[in-house]
């Protein structure tokens, strides 16, 4: 049986953060990755944004990981030349009813040590003249970066210190020792095995949890699969930032956002669906337009076209409030070989490297 020290699930940003990690801690890393590339799901299907930490609940781990991870992401695109810009974005309200929110916005993200500046319409306007609003917090942390650059960038460093990548490797049967995990794939019998395994596999985690056989099903969440469809423009966007409408139920609402050649593209918007698939469906279109012209009324007829879409790792209901990471260790679930990574969605990409500095201590 081949072995490993540690065994990483999941080659998308987060897991590709936690093997870099692990290696330069000197911990020989495998990854093993279900696609035939690493990076396929939600870390190349989303807005390819770096938050600020502005939404999460005081003393979180989404707070504290978004903020230590956004200043740890920028200094490690700056060294490594990875396309990325501090553009900032304003949130905006869109009537006057809306400006109390704005004021609770700014309060709760002065609590995660984010400062954010209360603008005027005025202001705003004279930042963004295509905008409609009544008044807008301007964050100037708020950035944007290539995320497959990112992710490449992180796995050369996890393999420059002795990491290796598998692609179509879908683990299939885990079976947990005292003190090693061993691992089947692709439906064959376990042929390797780890002293520890750490499961980086985002909105699978649940069910690669779930086979893991003795493993507390009381520590696996459920997950819920909440799709978020994205429409490209398809003319230039008079926007310099990023435009934020407030937040709504299950989400962020339906932002206008920039890619690194300017490009604009909506979304996501919240489709709660039974299992991952990633069409777009053009009739969605209707709602990304009303949504759109409450900040942008002149946007134009025939301007959006479906672009892609991307599946956030939720371990909430529809009906719940928003769940925070869980990053569970033996601490928490009693099975020493094994950390679980569940409901790692976004700020997962603003935080991973601070994720992966979580990681490896408990691992440690």
């Amino acid at each position: 049986m081949d072995s490993a020290d540690v065994i990483v699930v999941g080659a998308g940003v987060v897991g590709l953060a936690v093997a870099r990690e692990l290696a330069l801690r000197g911990r020989e890393v495998l990854i093993l990755e279900a696609a035939g590339r690493f990076g396929t799901g939600a870390s190349s299907r989303n807005s390819e944004v770096i938050h600020a930490g502005i939404y999460y609940p005081r003393g979180s781990l989404k707070a504290r990981l978004c903020v230590a991870g956004r200043e740890r992401l920028y200094e490690f695109c700056r060294e490594r030349a990875i396309a990325h810009r501090r553009c900032g974005k304003l949130i905006v309200a869109t009537s006057e009813a809306q400006l109390p929110e704005l004021t609770r916005i700014a309060a709760a993200a002065r609590a995660n040590g984010v400062e954010l500046t209360l603008l005027s319409r005025p202001q705003a306007l004279a930042l963004e003249p295509g905008l409609s609003c009544a008044g807008a917090l301007h964050s100037p942390l708020t950035g944007i970066v290539d995320s497959h650059a990112l992710m490449l960038a992180l796995l050369g460093e996890a393999e420059r210190y002795g990491a290796t990548l598998v692609c179509a490797s879908t683990v299939t049967r885990v079976v947990l020792e005292e003190r090693a995990v061993d691992i089947g794939v692709n439906g064959a019998e376990p042929v390797l095995r780890a002293r520890t395994l750490v499961n980086c596999a985002g909105v699978q985690a649940p069910a690669v949890a779930r086979l893991m056989e003795g493993f507390p099903p009381l520590h696996i969440p459920v997950a819920y699969f909440a799709k978020g469809n994205y429409f490209t423009l398809n003319a230039p966007a008079p926007f310099q930032r990023l435009i934020y409408p407030l937040p709504e139920a299950g989400g962020l609402g339906i932002h206008l956002c920039l890619d690194l050649a300017g490009r604009a593209r909506f979304g996501p918007d919240v489709q709660w669906i039974e299992a991952c698939e990633y069409a777009v469906d053009g009739r969605r279109a209707a709602a990304f337009y009303a949504a759109i012209r409450r900040y942008w009324p002149e946007l134009p007829d025939g301007a959006l076209q479906p672009a892609y879409a991307g599946v956030r790792a939720r371990i909430f209901a529809p009906t719940q409030a928003a769940a925070d990471f869980r990053i569970d260790d033996a601490h928490t679930h009693g099975v020493p070989p094994v950390v679980n990574l569940f409901g790692i969605e976004s700020p997962g990409l603003t935080a991973s490297l601070a994720i992966a500095g979580e990681v490896a201590a408990r691992v440690s």
